[in-house]
């Protein structure tokens, strides 16, 4: 980790989550990326998932197989909601693995009020 680089924690409770800046989304600093701090929120590329408790939301569009899931993810510690990963939406519906690893995400959007700078540097 370089000396600029930031660990946050949940902003609830404290709970080291092993999120590093270093692992946010900064490609095509532009509009997506100021749309998506405005919204409150920061996309990271990876993140520790042994952090967060994951609760699964899969949403079948009608007269298709077709789905969108997305994780939201918990605070292991507290509970309090940090943010949600994404997974591929190519899967059908009913047929995908239960198993979730970070490869399975395309990427994780952590909310900017639920976290807090760690106090390690």
């Amino acid at each position: 980790m370089s000396q600029a680089d930031v660990s946050y924690s949940c902003g609830s409770c404290g709970y080291p989550l092993n999120l590093a800046s270093s692992n946010r989304i900064t490609s095509g600093i532009g509009s997506e990326y100021k749309k998506s701090i405005k919204k409150g929120f920061i996309s990271f590329l990876s993140v520790d998932l042994s952090r967060f408790t994951q609760v699964d939301e899969v949403n079948c569009l009608p007269f298709s197989w077709i789905h969108y899931s997305k994780t939201k993810l918990l605070c292991r510690k507290c509970g309090v909601l940090i943010g949600y990963g994404y997974k591929d939406s190519s899967a059908l519906c009913g047929f995908d693995s239960p198993t979730s690893s970070n490869s399975d995400y395309k990427k994780f959007m952590i909310k900017i009020r639920a976290l807090q700078p760690s106090e390690e540097c």
